[in-house]
């Protein structure tokens, strides 16, 4: 659909997969991002549906964190798997969505995509330290619906 394909340019989405890349040079968790143009139901369970669709669910440390955007909504969901989730604090992805937040008001939507994802990396990295032989379980691209 054209608005997601107008959402970042070409020049953006490569940063956008190099801040991932660099985020999972120092953890072993594995990010992801999802643009659609406009949910079809609400974006929670839109985003849960999404990662599974990624088979997101079938890392190793069930460690793995989706960003579903949502164009025309001007949603987003962060959504963490469930190794993830029996560990970390309640609030954990509290400062991830706050960093993507305060971009997002200011249409700076790669900078948040960005931010979010350094913001995430390093979250992650207390709990899942990159060790040597992690592998990347799952591709950087960004994923559109």
């Amino acid at each position: 659909m054209q608005v997601v394909e107008d959402f970042l340019s070409a020049k953006e989405e490569q940063e956008i997969i190099a801040a991932i890349q660099a985020a999972e040079r120092n953890t072993s968790g594995e990010i992801r991002v999802h643009i659609e143009a406009k949910a079809v139901k609400d974006h929670y369970k839109r985003a849960v549906k999404i990662f599974s669709h990624l088979k997101m669910h079938k890392t190793k440390a069930r460690n793995g964190m989706l960003l579903y955007i949502s164009v025309l909504d001007k949603k987003f969901v962060i959504y963490g798997d469930k190794g993830i989730n029996e560990v970390v604090e309640d609030d954990f992805w509290e400062a991830t969505k706050n960093s993507i937040q305060t971009h997002f008001q200011k249409g700076a939507f790669k900078a948040g995509i960005t931010t979010g994802i350094e913001v995430a990396g390093k979250a992650l990295k207390r709990y899942f330290p990159y060790q040597k032989e992690d592998v990347d379980e799952l591709s950087n691209e960004i994923s559109k619906g």
